[in-house]
């Protein structure tokens, strides 16, 4: 096993995944000579086995809703009937453009892209197969892999969400278990393709990290499109023959289906890579950092799944542009993770940045919060969604915390953003002329209304 001389790496990336090639992308950028390894596909799980493939089936959903629901807009439409092979084939191609974009990224940005299986040996060094990369950084972008229960085997019927993924039919019957983003999102995939959909979920309400009022508006809104919730319900044990899988509660009751799907969350990889052995803390498999993403290993990082918080693509694209900025020596302002925007892309779309109310008042004390429904809004009642904007803001100080749910409302969390992190009064935002008919208008309706004016609200 030999150093290449000719390598002397300021950085080595071990994972190509959102926070892994970003990282690599801005390092280049600012002139630093880096190695990025990766053992499957350049943009890692986001872009081949979550965020786009998924969100491609979810629009290829939304289209299957349109043309079932045409009647109510006076256009003469009817479902047929979904071709998943099709619906697989669109999604696959929408990925397949964009990885080979993010190659080609790679390669202009002259990136030494090593393809194979990484391992951590060492504070400044990474081994490839027989190539040993030592470099005087090492960021850890390992990712994360889909969770299971114990005693619950994943295979035939019973699937994550990176074996639905490739399902080449519409099941009849789909039980979903876990009703955090993953889950509701299959479940609503499930649904608008014609499956029956049971979720199940012990904990009292379904996307639990998300404002309550959220919770429970997602709840209606799926219980109107015939989708089953059981919440506050634990799973004991399931079983599986040719045709069924048969799903057992804790509370002894069972649930049968064609298939069922483990959304209970991602766990951190990072086990046999090296990391304990050179030096890295694990907690419970992720690895933790300072607020500057270092490991407590000098001149070791770690950025996005593998860092305890929030698993989502942008927030390790961002840390991955830090990391680089950092060991570049430009000293970037620390991300606040409260400030990082969350959509959940069923339909309704959940949408939110900043704290809760709970969480709101638990941090500043007084605070003051408003919901605007969407039934106020015109854009909303043409496309026929219903939702509402929450607001909350400090007592007479700034807004910290934005939360929507409706179709699209996804679309509005960019401003959302802007207004929390930039600590916006609702005073200010109020002065915002927001464009008719949209549904960007509920945001300045909502803040309005908090500011003591509000025109198509009741105060």
């Amino acid at each position: 096993m030999s150093a290449d001389a000719a390598d002397d790496l300021d950085v080595v990336i071990l994972g190509g995944g959102s926070g892994g090639y970003a990282c690599a992308l801005r390092a280049a950028e600012l002139g630093l000579k880096v190695a990025l390894v990766e053992k499957g596909r350049l943009g890692g799980t986001c872009l081949h086995v979550g965020c786009i493939p998924t969100k491609a089936l979810l629009h290829a959903a939304e289209v299957a809703d349109v043309a079932r629901h045409g009647e109510q807009f006076g256009v003469r439409s009817t479902l047929e009937g979904v071709d998943m092979p099709r619906v697989n084939a669109y999604k696959d191609g929408v990925v397949a453009r964009l990885y080979k974009g993010l190659q080609g990224l790679v390669k202009a940005a002259k990136i030494d892209y090593v393809e194979g299986e990484g391992r951590l040996d060492g504070p400044g060094a990474v081994v490839v197969g027989d190539r040993r990369l030592t470099a005087r950084n090492v960021v850890l972008a390992t990712g994360s892999q889909p969770r299971s229960l114990p005693g619950l085997d994943i295979g035939g019927r019973i699937m994550t969400s990176e074996q639905a993924l490739a399902i080449d039919h519409v099941p009849d019957r789909v039980v979903v278990l876990g009703g955090g983003v993953i889950g509701v999102e299959f479940a609503s995939v499930f649904a608008s393709f014609g499956s029956a959909v049971t979720v199940v979920e012990a904990l009292p309400r379904l996307v639990a990290a998300e404002d309550e009022a959220l919770s429970k508006q997602l709840e209606r809104a799926f219980r109107k499109r015939k989708i089953t919730v059981r919440t506050g319900a634990r799973f004991a044990s399931a079983t599986q023959d040719a045709d069924t899988v048969t799903v057992t509660l804790e509370s002894g009751d069972t649930l049968e289906a064609e298939l069922l799907l483990v959304a209970v969350g991602r766990g951190p990889v990072t086990a046999g890579l090296g990391y304990e052995e050179a030096g890295v803390p694990l907690d419970r498999g992720f690895v933790p950092t300072d607020e500057r993403l270092r490991t407590g290993v000098p001149g070791v990082y770690a950025v996005g799944d593998i860092v305890p918080g929030l698993q989502l693509a942008h927030r390790g694209f961002a840390q991955g542009i830090f990391v680089a900025e950092q060991i570049a020596g430009l000293e970037p302002t620390p991300i606040d993770e409260t400030g990082i925007p969350r959509v959940t892309y069923c339909d309704p779309e959940v949408a939110s940045v900043g704290l809760t109310e709970a969480q709101a008042r638990e941090v500043h004390g007084d605070v003051q919060t408003y919901e605007y429904n969407l039934g106020g809004n015109g854009k909303s009642q043409i496309l026929g969604t219903q939702g509402f904007v929450k607001v909350v803001r400090v007592a007479d100080g700034p807004v910290v915390g934005v939360h929507m749910v409706g179709a699209r409302m996804g679309e509005q969390i960019g401003e959302g953003q802007l207004i929390v992190n930039w600590e916006a009064f609702p005073e200010d935002v109020a002065a915002l002329v927001h464009a008719h008919p949209t549904q960007n208008e509920s945001l300045g309706e909502a803040h309005l209304a908090l500011a003591g004016k509000p025109l198509h609200a009741h105060a």
